[in-house]
């Protein structure tokens, strides 16, 4: 963990100096001690360290939510993106635009609220198609209903979206790509706090993990309360992928990619393979978002795609490899 976290450090330190305006290692560090320019200070206070630390914080929550969602359904493959929660998230977001235009004041902090009602009444339709009487939540079918219910929730959205003005649509567009476009404090601020109590939370219940990833008998062998722990397991995977959709919009991969390569690095035991993913995670999209404001500038993509440009191939091989 300590090299992810050095490596986390030196792209915060790169992404700092990455942009339209370009900033020297030398400017950046005299914008940090107060020497820097008006111009200076404004690019690196109020427009690249909150993004920065929206990407990480993004990166982290969407790991976390991929590596609590495979232990949960034992499924390799399952991931907030590909179960339909960032689509739900993604309707109630659309919903707020259409009805409530406006991002300022207190509609800045209703955001993830209605995104997280919206993954949560998502989650609770998918749990319910796929838990089966004396069988418990089977992965197959979860996964399969997850991909169903994230087509018509697409289409539903597709469809609200003819009501959005050419400006309005131009920015629902880019923010179902994946763009993070709360560039303040502000935003920083909306998301922090789902974080600071739901990952601690996620990390308490480790050992429940462990064993509800065993199988439900066995769980229950090991003296576990299986549904009431897969309710609290459930209910924080969707609230950290709500909030972070409300945010970061529709970035996919993340929650899928990045509990597979903590897994190779320290193994299935979610005491250290929970920190060990939002560290991945974390490094992901901060990298994924320094590429796409340098590859094309002045045009910038949005880092969704560059996180799909990653992880489309890596999904393949997984599929490949899969039995």
């Amino acid at each position: 963990m300590s090299t992810l976290t050095l490596l986390i450090i030196l792209s915060f330190i790169i992404s700092m100096n990455t942009g339209l305006i370009s900033l020297s290692p030398i400017e950046v560090l005299r914008t940090l001690f107060g020497a820097g320019t008006d111009m200076q200070e404004l690019i690196l206070f109020d427009f690249r360290l909150p993004r920065i630390v929206i990407s990480i914080l993004i990166g982290a929550g969407f790991a976390v939510s991929g590596c609590i969602i495979q232990g949960l359904s034992r499924n390799p493959l399952a991931d907030p993106g590909l179960l339909g929660i960032n689509a739900g998230a993604g309707l109630a977001v659309i919903l707020f635009i259409v009805y409530y235009p406006t991002t300022e004041r207190g509609s800045i902090f209703l955001m993830p609220l209605l995104a997280l009602i919206g993954a949560f009444l998502t989650a609770l339709v998918i749990y319910l198609f796929s838990y089966k009487k004396h069988k418990g939540l089977l992965p197959t079918r979860m996964v399969l209903v997850g991909i169903a219910i994230a087509a018509g929730i697409v289409a539903v959205t597709q469809i609200l979206t003819l009501r959005l003005d050419p400006n309005r649509y131009q920015f629902f567009a880019v923010w179902m790509a994946g763009s993070i476009w709360g560039t303040n404090w502000k935003y920083v601020l909306a998301l922090l706090p789902w974080l600071v109590i739901i990952v601690p939370f996620v990390s308490y219940k480790a050992k429940s993990l462990n064993a509800l990833n065993l199988g439900d008998q066995l769980a229950l062998g090991l003296g576990a309360h299986v549904n009431k722990e897969r309710a609290w397991l459930l209910t924080a995977a969707v609230a950290l992928a709500g909030s972070c959709v409300a945010v970061g919009g529709g970035i996919g991969f993340v929650g899928l990619i990045s509990p597979h390569l903590a897994r190779r690095l320290v193994g299935p035991k979610h005491e250290v393979l929970l920190p060990t993913s939002a560290l991945v995670g974390a490094l992901l999209v901060i990298v994924s978002d320094t590429l796409a404001r340098w590859a094309f500038q002045p045009t910038e993509i949005p880092v969704g795609i560059v996180v799909a440009v990653i992880g489309a191939p890596y999904f393949l091989y997984l599929l490949s490899r899969s039995k």
